[in-house]
């Protein structure tokens, strides 16, 4: 089960695990086909197919998959109660989270920030 999306999709647990340790700047948006996580996956698109941040893999991944518990269940996501639950990680560590809508303009400065 996966998203219907244009992103890469991340369906297990060791796949983000691998994910994260072999590429240095990851952002995952865990979420569902919503009205508060669509923008978030057609920003993340627009952004991955600019070219402006090739130094970034963008990723998604289901919120109800039984293996996204890796990112729910992070200390960072502990408060959060609207979805999506978006992730950045540097260097395998998580650098930011969020969670609800953003816009493309408040991805980008999050992007700018810790990558």
């Amino acid at each position: 089960m996966t998203l219907d999306t244009n992103l890469g999709h991340v369906t297990s647990a060791a796949e983000l695990n691998e994910l994260i340790s072999s590429n240095e700047n990851v952002m995952v948006c865990c979420g569902r086909m919503g009205p508060m996580c669509v923008p978030v996956y057609d920003s993340m698109e627009e952004l991955e197919k600019s070219g402006k941040y090739d130094n970034v893999v963008f990723k998604d991944m289901l919120f109800d998959h039984p293996e996204a518990a890796v990112i729910r269940n992070l200390p960072e996501c502990r408060n959060f109660r609207g979805l999506p639950f978006t992730i950045y990680y540097k260097n395998g560590k998580v650098a930011k989270a969020t969670s609800s809508i953003q816009s493309k303009e408040q991805i980008e400065t999050i992007l700018k920030e810790v990558f």
